[in-house]
């Protein structure tokens, strides 16, 4: 019988990796990302939403939330026991695989949507995409990962059905997500969600499946 040969090193610290990238359903997530990107770039660029830009804003909504979904849904495990074990902390791998795919998720739906940056269009898109994450990582923490996209979604859908209320419109705080691109009071909110969400749920994890808050 042949002795196996040990792996190089370079493949050794590959293998962790991987294996996170595979358990966590990374490449599913990258592939809803650019599905999603593509259908905008579609919506985004009909004639009548060129002309009119404030038919964008069902795009800066509805878009944040599936990306929202799919990058947060990737902290769900299958073996929270499993992981419990492991020597070295956890926080470092969550914190980067929000991060980046934050960062991959912002990036395409911004490329999405050229144009009308003064409005609707590519700031106002990452903003949303962020505060989206924001909201739905602090609620992987609280109901589990596979259920997190369920407050941002009362959250938009809310504001965007009660955007023409004056009241609603105008109170930059409740409805920054319907805020045009540049508003600096918006994207206060906005990234203050993104960082406390991350930070909470890099911290914690996602609540378990099956265990009472």
């Amino acid at each position: 019988m042949r002795t196996p040969r040990p792996l190089p090193a370079h493949r050794v610290g590959a293998r962790p990796l991987a294996l996170y990238v595979r358990s966590r359903g990374i490449p599913t997530t990258l592939a809803i990302l650019a599905g999603a990107a593509l259908l905008t770039a579609w919506a985004a660029n009909r004639p009548d939403a060129y002309l009119d830009p404030y038919r964008r804003v069902p795009l800066i909504a509805l878009a944040p939330l599936l990306a929202s979904a799919a990058v947060v849904g990737g902290l769900h495990t299958h073996s929270p026991e499993l992981d419990s074990t492991a020597v070295r902390p956890w926080w470092p791998r969550r914190l980067g695989h929000l991060l980046a795919l934050s960062s991959v998720a912002a990036l395409l739906l911004a490329l999405a949507v050229p144009g009308h940056s003064q409005e609707f269009g590519a700031a106002a898109m990452v903003r949303n995409t962020l505060g989206g994450i924001g909201i739905t990582t602090v609620a992987a923490t609280v109901l589990g990962a596979r259920l997190s996209w369920m407050p941002t979604t009362l959250y938009f859908s809310a504001v965007y059905l009660s955007a023409s209320s004056p009241r609603v419109s105008n109170a930059t705080v409740l409805s920054w997500s319907m805020q045009p691109g540049p508003q600096r009071g918006a994207w206060l909110v906005g990234l203050a969600l993104f960082v406390a969400g991350s930070a909470l749920c890099a911290t914690l994890g996602a609540r378990p499946e099956g265990s009472r808050v």
